[in-house]
């Protein structure tokens, strides 16, 4: 019995772009549909972010010619990870199973192919992960290794080169629905689902147009966002270094008593306003990073929308 297939697309500014993601999303549709894999109700959802260009109008446009492709719009910008959850969530009454990805065409679209057979197997998670990286620059993968490495140190379980391309069963993403927060981090909550799980592999290409809407600053953010959202341990990192250093004043102080009574003082400045400049730092370091935990308390408190959908184009 063929499957009904939805493939979620969350769209920012993504105008230069959409057309040739169109095109080869629906000849994949094409083809699965030939082969009797899955459903003629399988649809495309763009999900538009709050785009400033023409994004929504040509998503209206695909709309309109072409029934398999739907446009979901969101009255703001909710942020990435808020845009998977919308398409995800908003459609979850109409698929057997859900495929989120990129826009930008870095990830191969001809993997879902994969996917979908992994599903047939019985997996409800199957996730895209790249085989290499040989289109990204040296700093990039040597950034993005590094952040995985981090996430698993800090106790993050993560799938080690996978971004937010991957496949989940209809009662994954019902089971992930149930999770409250609203400080998002897809790619560490779908491990905690603990369902059937397994891997497609696959090449990265180069962005097929346009810019990168994760330009170094809020990749950064983002792999922070990650960390202080899933785990606890860089405050207990600071707790450690926080008597680390008291045990080194204490050490200190012994070391300068010892000096006073022998008489062999120094005046020491350079090394007294060192001391103070490290403790000081510390001291600030431990604040702001207990200020961001607080904030994202702060905003599970308020229990706000994730989104909010201003328009769709199939209701």
């Amino acid at each position: 019995m063929p499957i009904t297939l939805f493939v979620v697309v969350p769209c920012y500014n993504e105008e230069e772009v959409l057309s040739e993601t169109t095109k080869r999303l629906t000849e994949l549709f094409s083809e699965l549909a030939n082969r009797n894999i899955i459903s003629n109700d399988s649809r495309i959802v763009y999900v538009d972010d709050g785009s400033a260009d023409r994004t929504w109008s040509l998503i209206e446009e695909f709309g309109k010619k072409d029934c398999r492709v739907r446009g979901i719009k969101l009255a703001h910008n909710a942020g990435h990870q808020n845009a998977l959850m919308a398409g995800m969530m908003s459609t979850m009454d109409c698929y057997d199973c859900v495929v989120t990805i990129d826009a930008d065409l870095q990830d191969d679209v001809n993997a879902i192919t994969q996917m979908l057979e992994k599903y047939s197997e019985g997996c409800d998670v199957v996730y895209g992960v790249r085989s290499k990286r040989a289109t990204d620059t040296a700093f990039k993968r040597v950034t993005a290794q590094s952040f995985y490495k981090i996430m698993k140190m800090m106790g993050v379980d993560v799938v080690y080169d996978h971004a937010d391309y991957r496949l989940m069963s209809r009662r994954a993403v019902e089971a992930l629905s149930k999770y409250p927060e609203r400080n998002l981090f897809l790619r560490g909550m779908v491990p905690t689902l603990g369902f059937k799980t397994d891997k497609v592999y696959y090449e990265r290409s180069e962005r097929f147009a346009g810019e990168s809407k994760y330009p170094l600053k809020k990749m950064l953010s983002f792999a922070f966002d990650g960390i202080t959202s899933f785990t606890v341990k860089p405050i207990k990192a600071v707790t450690t270094i926080g008597v680390i250093a008291c045990l080194i004043a204490v050490v200190m102080g012994i070391f300068a008593i010892v000096r006073q009574i022998s008489g062999q003082t120094v005046s020491g400045w350079a090394s007294l306003m060192c001391s103070v400049w490290f403790i000081g730092g510390l001291q600030l370091l431990g604040l702001g990073l207990i200020g961001e935990y607080i904030g994202k308390i702060f905003k599970e408190v308020k229990r706000r929308p994730l989104y909010i959908i201003e328009k769709d184009t199939q209701k």
